[in-house]
């Protein structure tokens, strides 16, 4: 049976709790310049319809350290762009590589991929959910705190597929997950209904931050929602996790940014940049949850 990684829900809680310390493990093996021919001879064919940084050197680095190779293609590279049916592609190139990973704009879109590949595919972004970021983000608060089982996690800004990634990651991994968001950015509410007690949802930050162990947050306004950039400027008033919030999170709070982050706007400049912040090894460990979760996905039986 095919395994794909559409949501962290997809994984099975033990089983991605497993995924994080391998992540940290594989990491170690990397810095000690160990770095075992794992994926050998595999192909990764990588779609992207959002432009990217961060996944697109992750995922191609993520295999070229494994010994395997990795396609990058553009709506301009393959006959997606030019209307072929979702499903005819997934048959396609599902009999020519060995794994798929699409940063795309609808979900739907993705699970209609799924439903018709033969190999894994992996959800490297879409408008309701970024779960390999959320894997980064947890392989980071485990290794700067230790287990985040019991912890409070505060979400600061948009309901957007960062925030509901994170709703999906409290149900996992078993935290406390406190949104505050502007009237009228509030989360998917059959997400939010899913996680049950494990969220509490208000749009004043200062609630939401208070005796958090990790702040987080994301641009007020995400690619493909430029035009509305001035309205969200003006929404998100309040909503800047500055200095004067991140004291109302406990001493030791940690802050992450999946970036590309807007100094100013939704993050200060002596936040993102301070002693508090963790988002340059988040950044990094795109890289290392990544290469655990192909290697998983490649044998998830082992």
């Amino acid at each position: 049976m095919t395994v794909h990684f559409l949501t962290l829900l997809d994984i099975e809680k033990t089983q991605l709790k497993s995924l994080i310390q391998r992540a940290i493990a594989l990491k170690q093996e990397y810095q000690k310049g160990n770095a075992p021919e794992l994926l050998k001879n595999k192909t990764l064919a990588m779609i992207f319809d959002k432009s990217s940084t961060r996944t697109r050197v992750s995922f191609e680095a993520a295999m070229a350290q494994f010994g395997g190779h990795a396609i990058f293609l553009s709506p301009r590279d393959t006959q997606l762009g030019r209307g072929e049916p979702i499903e005819d592609s997934a048959r396609v190139l599902s009999r020519m590589v060995d794994m798929i990973m699409i940063r795309t704009f609808e979900h739907d879109n993705l699970e209609k991929f799924a439903a018709h590949s033969s190999v894994p595919v992996i959800n490297a972004l879409t408008d309701m959910y970024h779960p390999c970021q959320l894997l980064a983000d947890i392989q980071t608060y485990i290794e700067h705190r230790g287990d985040i089982a019991g912890k409070t996690v505060a979400w600061i800004g948009d309901g957007n597929n960062m925030c509901h990634s994170y709703i999906n990651a409290a149900r996992q991994f078993d935290f406390t997950l406190q949104i505050a968001t502007p009237a009228g950015y509030e989360p998917n509410r059959d997400v939010m209904n899913a996680a049950g007690d494990c969220i509490k949802l208000s749009h004043d930050p200062s609630e939401a931050v208070c005796h958090a162990d990790l702040v987080a947050t994301d641009v007020w306004a995400s690619m493909g929602q430029e035009e509305e950039q001035h309205i969200r400027e003006q929404s998100f008033v309040g909503f800047q996790v500055n200095a004067e919030l991140m004291k109302l999170a406990k001493p030791d709070a940690l802050f992450m940014h999946c970036l590309p982050a807007h100094r100013g706007e939704e993050v200060t400049a002596d936040i993102i940049d301070g002693p508090q912040s963790v988002v340059w090894d988040e950044a990094e460990n795109r890289l290392h949850a990544q290469k655990a979760l192909l290697e998983y996905l490649f044998n998830p039986t082992r």
